[in-house]
């Protein structure tokens, strides 16, 4: 054999070694999986029924009114709190107001409608639009629903008596006067601190 035909075998054999030893360093078994995960978030759904809690007309002082309602969780999350935002709007008659329409209507929250005698908190509308949602939910939510609030799913009754109070005195600048009530309830989940 030829010089030349050696030193090409040489080179090919040369080439076909490092072929062999480069395809070999990457050459190895490999299996591999997916996975498919997901976050799906709980919803807090609060629900009060009815939407409309009290609408009278033609009340005087001494007029008292008692109306249930129920909140309701409809969502799948438990919910540790409902706090309660109180606002209204007066319309005064006549223009005559002096006071507060607010002062002269008393809210009590009541266990339930077999025990109307069993007060839970009484204050006026207006000390109440003064109070924090905070200090609603001690005085009110809290004793009603306990520390636990109101879990997924669930529901409680809850009963009001408002009563336009007779203070004994000259209460007319009231006559033909209108007070709009709005109450935002608003429900906040257990937190892990709470747990």
């Amino acid at each position: 054999m030829g010089i030349k035909k050696q030193l090409g075998m040489g080179v090919m054999t040369a080439a076909l070694g490092l072929t062999l030893i480069g395809g070999g360093t990457f050459a190895y078994f490999s299996d591999s999986e997916t996975t498919n995960n997901t976050f799906a978030a709980g919803t807090l759904d609060l629900g009060v029924e009815p939407t409309e809690v009290i609408n009278v007309e033609n009340i005087q002082p001494g007029d008292s009114m008692t109306r249930d309602f129920e909140l309701q969780n409809n969502g799948t999350v438990d919910m540790n709190k409902v706090l309660l935002e109180t606002d209204y709007s007066v319309t005064d008659a006549e223009s005559d107001n002096v006071d507060d329409f607010g002062n002269h209507i008393q809210v009590e929250f009541l266990y339930n409608a077999d025990q109307l005698n069993e007060v839970i908190y009484e204050t006026t509308l207006a000390d109440l639009r003064d109070m924090s949602p905070e200090a609603v939910n001690e005085e009110v939510f809290i004793p009603t629903l306990g520390e636990d609030g109101l879990e997924a799913g669930t529901s409680d009754d809850l009963v009001v008596e408002f009563t336009f109070v007779d203070n004994g005195e000259d209460q007319n600048e009231f006559q033909g006067d209108s007070l709009n009530l709005e109450w935002t309830f608003t429900a906040q989940q257990v937190t892990d601190d709470e747990e």
